[in-house]
C-alpha cells in the first residue's frame, strides 16, 4: 500500500453500511473498518499508519460513537484525527457540538460521502503542512536561542576565570540526578515529567547569568567577601531573573517553559529548604523543583573545584557536606538521591575539566 494513499477508518455496527462506504471510497482511499468503538480503538492502537479521517457511526453496541470520540480526545496520539459522524437528521447538532468536523446523514448518498471526505482530508493535509512549517521554524528559533543562552553562560564563566566547564558539569550532574529520579516511581518523578526534564537540563546553563552584573573586584576576589560585598554578590539572582524576563518579552510565546525554568533556576538556586536562603527566603516546596536540583549540583561542583576564593575539596568531603545539609540547606529527598549516586557525580566531575 502506497504511503501517498490516505487511509480512512469506517466504524459502523451494520455490515451493509460498512460495505457500502467501503465500496464508495475504495477507489481513492485505503479503507479499514471496525464494527464498534472498542474494536475501532484496538485498530487505531495497532495500526502503523493512522487514518487521515474516521467515519463514525453514533449508535453502536458496547461502545457508541460519542464514547469512542471521547476516548480519542483523551489520547494525544489520536485526538487530532478528524471525525465525521454518520448520523440521523435529529442528531446532527449534538454530533457537531462534540467537536466532530462534519456529519453525513443517513441514508447517505455516494457523492456526498466522497465530497465530505475529500474536503476534510484536504483540510487535514493543509493543517498538517502548516504545523510542520511552524515546527521547523520553532526548532530553528529554539536552536538559535540555545546558542545565545549558551554563549551568555560561557561569558559568565570566562569572567569567573572558568573555562565553561562549570556550566557543562552542572548540566551533566543535573541530568544524572534527574535520570535517577525518573527511574523510580515517586511524587518527584511525576512532577519532573510534568515539568519536562529535558527542558530543565537545558535551562541549567543560565543559573549564574546574573553574575554579569557583579563587579570584577567582587566576582574575582581571592578570599572571603565582606558583608557589603556579599550583599552585592547575592543580587546576581535577581539580576539573572531580570535578564531572563527581558529575553521572555523578546521571544514572546516561544519556548516559554524553557525560559520559565531558566528564570526560576537563576532566581532561586540559592534558596534553602529551611527558608534561610536568598533572594526571597522561600522554604521547602515553595522553591521550584528545578532550582532545588540545581542548588545541590551547583554546591557539589563548587566544593570539588578550585575557585579564586578556595581550594578544591575531595569528593568524599563534598558529599559529606551535602549530606549534612539535608533538610536545612537542601531538599531531603534530593539529598538522599545525590548520596546514592555519588559515584556518578565523581565520575562526571573527573571527566569534564
Amino acid at each position: 500500500m502506497s504511503d501517498t494513499i490516505p487511509t480512512v477508518l469506517v466504524v459502523d455496527d451494520v455490515d451493509m453500511n460498512v460495505m457500502i462506504l467501503e465500496e464508495i471510497l475504495k477507489d481513492t482511499y485505503h479503507v479499514i473498518t471496525a464494527n464498534n468503538g472498542i474494536q475501532a480503538l484496538e485498530v487505531l492502537h495497532s495500526t502503523t499508519t493512522l487514518p487521515k479521517i474516521i467515519l463514525l457511526d453514533i449508535f453502536m453496541p458496547e461502545m457508541n460513537g460519542y464514547e469512542m470520540f471521547e476516548n480519542m480526545k483523551r489520547d494525544s496520539s489520536l485526538r487530532r484525527i478528524p471525525v465525521i459522524f454518520i448520523t440521523t437528521s435529529d442528531s446532527e447538532t449534538e454530533a457537531l457540538s462534540t467537536g466532530a468536523v462534519d456529519f453525513i446523514s443517513k441514508p447517505f448518498l455516494p457523492e456526498i460521502v466522497k465530497l465530505r471526505v475529500k474536503n476534510q482530508i484536504e483540510l487535514k493535509n493543509y493543517s498538517d503542512n502548516l504545523e510542520a512549517m511552524v515546527a521547523t521554524k520553532t526548532a530553528e528559533m529554539t536552536a538559535t536561542l540555545d546558542n545565545i543562552l549558551q554563549s551568555m553562560a560561557n561569558i559568565i564563566e570566562y569572567r569567573n576565570l572558568e573555562s565553561g566547564s562549570h556550566v557543562k558539569r552542572t548540566q551533566y550532574l543535573a541530568k544524572a540526578l534527574i535520570d535517577y529520579i525518573l527511574d523510580t516511581p515517586s511524587a518527584y518523578r511525576d512532577e519532573l515529567i510534568d515539568l519536562k526534564p529535558d527542558i530543565i537540563v537545558k535551562s541549567v546553563v543560565l543559573h549564574d547569568v546574573g553574575k554579569i552584573g557583579i563587579p570584577d573586584k567582587i566576582l574575582l576576589k581571592p578570599g572571603k567577601l565582606d558583608p557589603e560585598e556579599y550583599e552585592i554578590m547575592k543580587t546576581h539572582t535577581t539580576v539573572g531573573r531580570n535578564i531572563i524576563e527581558e529575553i521572555m518579552k523578546a521571544v514572546k510565546d516561544q519556548d516559554l517553559m524553557y525560559l520559565k525554568h531558566c528564570q526560576g533556576i537563576a532566581t532561586y538556586h540559592h534558596e534553602r529548604f529551611d527558608g534561610n536562603g536568598y533572594p526571597s527566603g522561600l522554604a521547602a516546596f515553595d522553591i521550584p523543583l528545578a532550582a532545588r536540583i540545581v542548588s545541590l549540583v551547583d554546591v557539589y561542583d563548587a566544593l570539588v573545584c578550585t575557585r579564586v576564593y578556595k581550594a578544591a575539596l575531595a569528593h568524599d568531603e563534598a558529599i559529606a557536606i551535602i549530606a549534612k545539609g539535608k533538610g536545612t540547606q537542601f531538599d531531603p529527598f534530593l539529598t538522599d538521591r545525590v548520596v546514592e549516586i555519588s559515584n556518578r557525580f565523581e565520575e562526571i566531575s573527573r571527566r569534564i575539566q
